[in-house]
Parts: C-alpha cells; sequence; structure tokens
C-alpha cells in the first residue's frame, strides 16, 4: 500500500477542526496524523512527529497563521494549506501568505446542499494531495462509495469541428495555472510591456479570493490586471482572471476578443477550468492564439491545450526545474499539446516572440 499523506489540521475552531479531519479522512490517500486548536499547540505536535501537510487557519488567538507560517518555513519548510474564511481581509491575508510559502488556500468548509459539500470535499482533498507534491522554497484518491465522475469541457463547450475564422493581426494569450501559480503569474505578469497582447488566465483559486489577487497583481505591473467580467473585451496591455467558483470562455464577435463567465459543473475536478479556456480559445481564436500552462497538479488544460494546437496555436509549457508541481505542464507535453518548454523567467519572452 503506498504511503498515506499525513495531515495535521490548526484550526482554533473545534468545529472547523472536526469538519476538516471528516473531510481528509474520507480520502483513502489521506491520514489525518492530528489537530490543533492554536500555533503553540501545533509546534507541539511536529515535535513529536512532522506531518506530511499542515492546513492552517489564518486568523488565530495568540499566534496569527502567517507568523506561524513564516516561523515554519523559515526553519523546517512543511507544506502548508491556507485555511481560510471568506472574507476582504482574510483573502488578502491568505494571499499574503502564498508569497510567504503558503502551497494553496481553500475556503474553511461550511454547510451547504449535497452537491456543495461535494465538490468542498474534492477540492480540500486535492488541494492535500498537490501540497504534498510540491517543491518548497526555505525564506529568511477519493473513496470507491462516493468517486465523482471527471468531467471534461463538453459539459460547457462541444468540441469545435471547425476551427476559428481567418488569421488576424491581434493576437491573444490564454494562460492557465494552479499550485504555485500565484506566484508564477506574479513573475510571467510583471515581465511585459504595457502594450502586450490581451491576455485571460484561469488560475485554480477559490471564490472571493481572486479579486485581491487581481488588485494586487494590477498595483504591481505595467499591464491592467482585472478579475474578469461577462463581456469584457480582450484588448491590449490587460490581463482578465478567472473569478473564482466560474468558468471563463474567450468568445469573438468580428474582430473583437470578448469573454464570457460562466456556471457549470466541475471540469477536471475544477471550476473555473483550463480546459474549458482552452477549448473555447481552439474554437474562437485557433491560430490568433498563444497558449501557456504553468505549474500544477492534475491534468486540467492538458486536452485544451492539445486542441488549441490542432487549430494552429502555438504553446508553450513551464518547465520542471521551476515548477512547484510539474503535473499540468507534463500532461500537455505527453499529450503533445507543448511546442516549448522554456524556464519560467523565459516565458514572457517567448510569448512576445510568438505573437509579434
Amino acid at each position: 500500500m503506498p504511503k498515506k499523506i499525513r495531515v495535521l489540521i490548526v484550526d482554533d475552531s473545534a468545529v472547523v477542526r472536526q469538519t476538516m479531519a471528516e473531510i481528509l479522512s474520507s480520502d483513502p490517500q489521506i491520514e489525518v496524523m492530528s489537530t490543533a486548536g492554536d500555533p503553540y499547540i501545533a509546534a507541539e505536535r511536529i515535535r513529536d512527529e512532522i506531518p506530511d501537510v499542515i492546513t492552517l487557519d489564518v486568523e488565530m488567538p495568540r499566534m496569527d497563521g502567517i507568523t506561524f507560517l513564516h516561523k515554519i518555513m523559515s526553519q523546517h519548510p512543511i507544506p502548508v494549506v491556507m485555511c481560510s474564511s471568506l472574507t476582504d481581509q482574510g483573502s488578502e491575508t491568505a494571499l499574503k501568505a502564498l508569497e510567504y510559502g503558503a502551497v494553496e488556500i481553500i475556503q474553511k468548509p461550511r454547510m451547504g446542499t449535497k452537491a456543495f459539500l461535494e465538490e468542498s470535499r474534492l477540492r480540500i482533498c486535492d488541494a492535500v494531495k498537490a501540497a504534498s507534491q510540491a517543491r518548497l522554497r526555505k525564506i529568511s484518491h477519493l473513496p470507491s462509495r462516493t468517486v465523482a465522475p471527471k468531467l471534461t469541457a463538453d459539459v460547457i463547450m462541444e468540441k469545435p469541428k471547425t476551427h476559428a475564422m481567418m488569421q488576424t493581426t491581434e493576437k491573444v494569450v490564454v494562460v492557465g495555472a494552479s499550485t504555485g501559480g500565484t506566484e508564477a503569474l506574479k513573475v510571467f505578469l510583471e515581465s511585459l510591456p504595457a502594450d502586450c497582447p490581451g491576455i485571460v488566465i484561469v488560475q485554480h483559486m477559490p471564490e472571493g479570493f481572486t479579486r485581491a489577487f487581481s488588485q494586487r497583481l494590477d498595483g504591481l505591473c505595467r499591464i491592467t490586471v482585472k478579475e474578469a467580467a461577462d463581456n469584457d473585451t480582450v484588448v491590449r496591455g490587460r490581463a482578465l482572471i478567472a473569478p473564482g467558483n466560474h468558468h471563463l470562455l474567450l468568445k469573438r464577435s468580428g474582430a473583437r476578443y470578448y469573454v464570457e463567465v460562466k456556471d457549470g459543473p466541475l471540469v477536471s475536478r475544477h471550476r473555473p477550468s483550463v480546459d474549458v479556456l482552452f477549448r473555447s480559445a481552439a474554437r474562437y481564436a485557433g491560430k490568433n492564439a498563444v497558449g501557456v500552462i504553468m505549474t500544477g497538479m492534475g491534468d486540467d488544460g492538458a486536452h485544451g491545450m492539445k486542441e488549441m494546437k490542432e487549430a494552429g496555436a502555438l504553446n508553450i509549457a513551464q518547465d520542471e526545474a521551476t515548477c512547484i508541481v510539474f503535473g499540468m505542464p507534463n500532461e500537455a507535453i505527453k499529450l503533445g499539446g507543448v511546442d516549448y518548454v522554456r524556464p519560467l523567467e523565459s516565458i514572457s519572452r517567448e510569448v512576445l516572440k510568438l505573437c509579434s
């Protein structure tokens, strides 16, 4: 039997600790090592046994999650998944945690419909699995009784029988990322000039966090970065980021590219899904598109990227050495959808060359 991923749950709420323990224990690949009500108790647990992954609350008494995260990452790095409430302040703090070395953000589980709770379980378990595979840097399967079908982009958009209209002078760049992607996107977008081609991005992130993420990037980059809204036009010098918990599609009307924000089931276990964005790019942009797939666990985006290549697009994958998790790029490479494999720092330069 493969070794289980041992998880330490740190949260000041007994209800959240119990709920998280039940969710994680439902996955046969995960074992809850222990729980802790605050970082001081967590430190004692870690002295006894080092977990594979820690889920960490953002706001706690005695010591906040960010301070504890910094101590972990500067002394003995352990993959950390931040568990945050859906608040503006919580979103900002959780994003800061990603800069300090956390691997993923998840929303605290809350009551809802059966379908909502099942989606939450999938996302939380997948986040822990992704974290367990992450490469860390120091700074100063589901139970058989509840296996959910892994849906493809077919549930949102049929695979095109014909491809996009004739080539235009305007290129559009579509980007997909997951685990480690928040920092990878920051590196990529910060290096782009103010007049770069229009960009559409899917970053796997919970609802409510993408607005704060977009605003933070907008303050750092020469280009404009915003959370996408339905019918936003894709224009030079602007990046549109899919809002959490919604799919994002690229559309075209005449010479104008725009985006559609759409509800729907999880695709490749995600909403937003990179496969959905890439399929729409294959249909509506074809050879006018450049695709980029970055760090992340799983295979979301691999099939869509292959469809893009078949439609005439040119595609780039982030290389293994610079990925936090070399899952999504590797799957796209293996399917034959990738034209160029580049280190993170070279991707923006390659994109501009292909768009020139």
